[in-house]
């Protein structure tokens, strides 16, 4: 499975957003376009993400722009995996 459908099913499980994921392309706005996505959700997917691929997240890593859109968050967790 690559690190997008890795993201994806991920976003599914932590948000609990069902099928909406299986339509989530790398343009689709994170941040403010699903509901589910508030701080405390942010909080867990960076858990999530950080025990499956096995990466540390520092605090100021995270910023609007890192969740503005799903391509934006795939793009950062294969720049994560790959260091």
């Amino acid at each position: 499975m690559s690190a997008v459908e890795n993201v994806r099913e991920i976003l599914k499980a932590t948000l609990q957003i069902g099928e909406r994921a299986d339509a989530l392309t790398p343009d689709t706005p994170l941040l403010g376009n699903i509901p589910e996505l508030d701080s405390m959700a942010v909080a867990m997917l960076v858990t999530s993400l950080e025990e499956h691929f096995d990466i540390f997240i520092e605090d100021d890593e995270i910023s609007a722009e890192t969740f503005e859109t799903f391509g934006a968050l795939c793009d950062f967790v294969e720049e994560k995996t790959a260091a």
